[in-house]
């Protein structure tokens, strides 16, 4: 006999194509299939904090598969930094009748869940990131849309960079890992990836661009995740201040080496940060099959009874993983693909 269920879900952290996606998948299987009732919940955790909620039904996910952004809307919110935080979150859930939360999220939001589970607050995870560094998955949703929003931007800048003979450097989002920049600038045809998994050295860049000119090619393009740092150096800060979990702002690392590159090599350099139109828009088919599947995956896993775990998949197959196996253990980009990729550089 199936048992309905009356579930939470929550979108926390920043923005990824093919959300909308995931809350569609979870409405459609647990209204249709299994008779649940589910319950919105506004801005992430701070939803459950503030007791701010918003009832969905077949009709509230009409036409959301094709959008960006999130109709529950997201926020960086961690309850473990406000007072009585979590008792507050198992105090709004209970008088909401809420009995499961899926938590669609990165490793910050999904590392709330797992401490919520000590509260006795049922969580299933769906890892949402552009920057594909959740383990338990070999991809996350929104990753395949940045990669080719920022391969597109590649291939648009190639043509400007030649008509003009410059260096024409590409930021793209990556505090932490290099998954968009390694790929996208192998997709792309990038002369040079910097990622924060190898440490840059300027000679070495600056010698991928003399090559370029010893063969007559007077123009390069470099793609530089926003985490990576030179040798010996720090990443390059926005500001000064942190987010909740104790995250600074990436930033800035584009106008270093454009400066670097004119001041070594008195060439013409120009910096194109990518930034949020990585997140925006609409989702990549692949962003949405993905996020479909993930989404009927979690609603299954809380009719297992399979709470504290982590929906993903591997290879084609659906796999869950337990959050505490997830949580503070980030995905780094694959080297292997970034030495392959180093066949082209220069």
């Amino acid at each position: 006999m199936i048992v309905k269920v009356k579930i939470g879900i929550l979108t926390g952290g920043g923005d990824a194509p093919g959300t909308n996606a995931v809350i569609r998948a979870v409405v459609r299987k647990g209204i249709q299939h299994y008779n649940d009732k589910i319950i919105g919940i506004k801005d992430g955790w701070r939803g459950l904090l503030e007791d701010e909620f918003l009832p969905l039904d077949l009709k509230a996910i009409s036409g959301i598969l094709t959008r960006g952004g999130s109709i529950l809307g997201y926020s960086r919110t961690n309850p473990f930094k406000y007072k009585n935080g979590a008792k507050r979150i198992l105090r709004n859930a209970e008088k909401t009748g809420i009995e499961a939360v899926i938590v669609i999220g990165g490793e910050d939001t999904l590392g709330v869940a797992h401490k919520l589970g000590d509260y006795g607050v049922k969580c299933v995870g769906v890892p949402k990131t552009i920057d594909n560094d959740v383990s338990g998955t070999d991809y996350t949703f929104g990753f395949n849309t940045a990669v080719a929003i920022a391969t597109e931007a590649l291939d648009r800048l190639h043509s400007t960079a030649e008509a003009h003979h410059r260096v024409i450097i590409l930021e793209v989002m990556g505090r932490y890992t290099g998954w968009i920049a390694l790929e996208a600038g192998l997709a792309g045809g990038a002369d040079a990836i910097l990622i924060p998994e190898k440490p840059f050295d300027m000679d070495e860049v600056c010698d991928y661009i003399k090559r370029r000119q010893e063969r007559g090619r007077n123009f390069s393009l470099v793609v530089v995740a926003e985490g990576a740092k030179p040798k010996g150096g720090k990443e390059v800060i926005y500001g000064d201040g942190v987010d909740e979990f104790g995250h600074v702002r990436f930033g800035g690392v584009g106008y270093y080496l454009g400066k670097e590159i004119e001041k070594r090599m008195n060439v013409e350099t120009r910096v194109v940060i990518l930034g949020h139109i990585q997140r925006g828009g609409s989702p990549t088919s692949f962003d949405r099959i993905l996020a479909t599947r993930f989404g009927i995956a979690a609603i299954d896993l809380v009719h297992e009874g399979k709470f504290g775990y982590l929906v993903g998949i591997k290879g084609n197959k659906m796999v869950s993983t337990p959050l505490k196996d997830v949580i503070n253990r980030r995905k780094t980009a694959d080297l292997e693909l970034y030495n392959l990729a180093s066949v082209f550089f220069g």
